[in-house]
This record gives structure tokens, C-alpha cells and sequence, in this order.
């Protein structure tokens, strides 16, 4: 079985840092790419980074850009997304998620991020 576990989410202020993890397992970690995607209440579920294989990023708003990192340690199975100045705009169930082609075929049960002013 595929399991996708996020942790790492909590309640902080503006202006704080977190980092998110996913640690995988029951799947092959290196031949994945994998995401973080956020859904904050009454808004749709939004991309936030993706990393290839290959250790190539990827990033969706622009309002994460220069803020939120993506990165992945193949030897921990474990994805991460570093989010600095936190925003309330950023509050959200994180999610992260796997794919081995096109679709994003994995995912976890998210993690809770609360940004208070």
C-alpha cells in the first residue's frame, strides 16, 4: 500500500516560518515527482510546487514564489516544502501528492497551516 503522511503544519503569526514534510513509502520515491497543493475553505484546491526526479522545482502562484521551497531527500522518502513569511492568505490544508506520469495519482490527508496577524 502507498501511504502519503504530511506533518509539520500548525498555527502560527505572520511573518513565521514552517516546514512542511511528506514522508511516502509503498512506492518508488525516486521515480516520483511530487507536490504540495494547498485548499483553504470555500476556494478550490491550488498548486503550490512541484519536484521531478530529476530535482527539477516547479512553483504555482506567484504569491508563493520566493517564499515557499521545495526539496526532497530520495534516501528519507520524505518531500519537504520550507515556507517563509507566512501570510494568513496562506492558511490551507497543505497536501502533498505523487505521480509517476501526468496525473497526480497519490495523495496524502494534509496538513492544517493556520496563519494568524
Amino acid at each position: 500500500q502507498v501511504h502519503l503522511v504530511e506533518s509539520g503544519g500548525g498555527l502560527v503569526q505572520a511573518g513565521d516560518s514552517l516546514r512542511l514534510s511528506c514522508a511516502v513509502s509503498g512506492l518508488t520515491f525516486g521515480s516520483y515527482a511530487m507536490g504540495w497543493f494547498r485548499q483553504a475553505p470555500g476556494k478550490e484546491r491550488e498548486f503550490v510546487a512541484d519536484i521531478n526526479r530529476f530535482g527539477m522545482k516547479d512553483y504555482g502562484a506567484d504569491s508563493v514564489k520566493g517564499r515557499f521551497t521545495i526539496s526532497r531527500d530520495n534516501a528519507k522518502n520524505t518531500v519537504y516544502l520550507q515556507m517563509n513569511s507566512l501570510k494568513p492568505e496562506d492558511t490551507a490544508v497543505y497536501y502533498c501528492a505523487g505521480r509517476l506520469r501526468a496525473d497526480w495519482t497519490y495523495w496524502g490527508q494534509g496538513t492544517q497551516v493556520t496563519v494568524s496577524e
